[in-house]
């Protein structure tokens, strides 16, 4: 296993797509984090009083999550359907027959490498974004208030997560395009559309649908129709779980 584990690391390392894409999503999430705070800073004093008092200086700073997650979600797809685009697959397969430890690898060697570019971009937008909150007089905080340093290293948790999410959906449908389609409408169509449902179906998708409830993990301040954030991030990791096991099924049993 320790080899296999080597030759993902060397396969991803050596793409020069990874390196700019992991740059990019730095740059663009950092920065965004620090445009939303500038822009939340700025209408506080706007805001009715109730606004006010649910104001979470920590998630204002950490919504970059919401570009950063497409980016290392299609990174995640890339590492697989990449492979199954080239024909590189079947060499794969041929080196490590046994498919289950070819997948383990993969999701491993990614979910490491999802987990450290997400605490960079979580660590990152959330102290570039408290200094500029600060610089507007509106509320801010720092790592050492409660629940804070939970919800800044929840967003790499959660982008890692997504990652992996991304590498299962990779296997499943083995093309760009369409792993590309199923991450959008999952991580951003459903939540976005889902909420005007009728009969309440739009409460219960916001409260139960993964990516939504997995994102409470980024949240300092309870929300009693929501659900917790370790519960929320739970329902995430359970529906990501439960696709990586459908992704190992499909592999074991298809062709290359």
């Amino acid at each position: 296993m320790t080899g296999i584990l080597l030759s993902e690391w060397t396969k991803l390392r050596s793409l020069r797509s990874t390196a700019y894409t992991l740059l990019a999503l730095a740059a663009l999430a950092v920065g965004l984090g620090v445009l939303i705070s500038s822009g939340a800073g700025d209408g506080y004093t706007e805001l009715a009083p109730a606004e006010r008092d649910a104001f979470d200086p920590t998630q204002v700073s950490t919504q970059s999550y919401l570009a950063a997650q497409l980016a290392l979600g299609v990174l995640g797809v890339l590492v697989v359907s990449g492979e199954y685009a080239t024909g590189m697959i079947r060499t794969s397969l041929t080196a490590v027959p046994r498919r289950e430890r070819l997948l383990a690898a993969k999701a491993a060697v990614f979910a490491a490498v999802a987990l450290v570019a997400g605490l960079v971009v979580g660590f990152g937008a959330f102290l570039l974004g408290q200094a500029t909150l600060a610089g507007q007089d509106a509320p801010h905080t720092t790592l050492a208030e409660p629940h804070v340093l939970r919800a800044v290293a929840g967003a790499g948790l959660y982008l890692a997560t997504i990652g992996l999410f991304g590498v299962a959906v990779g296997t499943l449908v083995r093309s760009t395009a369409g792993g590309i389609t199923v991450l959008v409408a999952v991580t951003l169509l459903v939540p976005a559309f889902g909420q005007g449902l009728p009969g309440g179906w739009g409460e219960r998708l916001v409260r139960w649908w993964p990516t939504t409830a997995g994102s409470r993990v980024m949240t300092v301040k309870p929300d009693p129709d929501l659900l917790g954030p370790w519960a929320g991030y739970g329902v995430l990791c359970v529906a990501v779980a439960g696709t990586l096991v459908a992704a190992f099924v499909v592999l074991r049993a298809r062709d290359a």
